[in-house]
């Protein structure tokens, strides 16, 4: 099947379901994930098709929000190579924020063995990780309360009070997609808020995000890519891309995964 033809079978099923996935289409197509993403890219540069996390949507459309299971099954080598990298910058004795998301919740096994850290975070799942790996109780949770949201993030006042009167030395901070011209975003109104006072209590902010990430935009801003001082991708990522966000963020890791 010629290019061309695959992406006309592509934006036919967008208007029929209004949203595809890579893995659903690769299936469908028997083609490579590269090559769907490369359709999708070409789709998107077209105006008729917009990149979200893990697939597209109809251009005019809003990037929608997988629960916390759904999110957690994809890209999984490359979160857990960006997670496993992500946790060897952290000090024993340090003071980190991990934000609500599955690459930082991948970094609850490195995390809960590092000795005499404390760990702010707006996620049940991240705090549940932790504290049941951690059966020496080397690490101190904090779980800052609030509103759950269906990706397992609690947001509104009361996690945003508590996490403005706390300081910490690194935040690791997920996000739905990154953009030059939209930065880092989330579908999430509330949670967009609260990561805004995760990235003020921060004296240094890392964005983990795997090469999906790229391109793709949320409902709500975080903040531009500039906020971060460094972001830890995977080296999927395109040389062109890479060279862009370099651009805006001082430090740009790209980590090998497993395809």
């Amino acid at each position: 099947m010629l290019a061309h033809q695959r992406q006309e079978r592509i934006l036919a099923e967008l208007r029929r379901t209004g949203a595809v996935r890579v893995a659903e289409l690769t299936e469908l197509l028997g083609v490579s994930d590269m090559t769907i993403r490369r359709d999708l890219e070409q789709l998107t540069g077209d105006g008729v098709a917009r990149k979200v996390h893990g697939g597209a949507v109809l251009a005019g459309q809003v990037a929608f929000e997988p629960g916390f299971a759904a999110k957690s099954q994809l890209a999984q080598p490359a979160k857990q190579a960006i997670a496993e990298h992500a946790a060897g910058l952290i000090q024993p004795g340090a003071a980190i924020a991990l934000s609500a998301g599955t690459t930082t919740w991948a970094m609850a096994r490195s995390v809960a063995a590092i000795p005499g850290l404390t760990v702010v975070t707006n996620s049940t799942t991240v705090a549940d990780a932790i504290t049941t790996l951690d059966t020496a109780n080397r690490v101190t949770v904090i779980l800052t309360g609030g509103v759950r949201t269906p990706s397992a993030a609690l947001v509104g006042p009361v996690a945003d009070r508590t996490i403005a009167s706390m300081h910490v030395d690194l935040l690791f901070l997920g996000v739905h997609g990154m953009d030059t011209r939209s930065g880092y975003t989330t579908p999430n109104l509330a949670e967009a808020t609260t990561n805004k006072v995760l990235v003020e209590s921060a004296r240094e902010v890392v964005v983990l995000a795997d090469s999906s990430k790229w391109g793709v935009v949320g409902l709500a801003d975080i903040g531009p890519l500039t906020i971060a001082s460094t972001v830890i991708t995977d080296d999927a990522l395109s040389g062109d891309a890479r060279r862009t966000l370099g651009e805006f963020v001082e430090h740009v890791v790209t980590v090998p995964a497993p395809r």
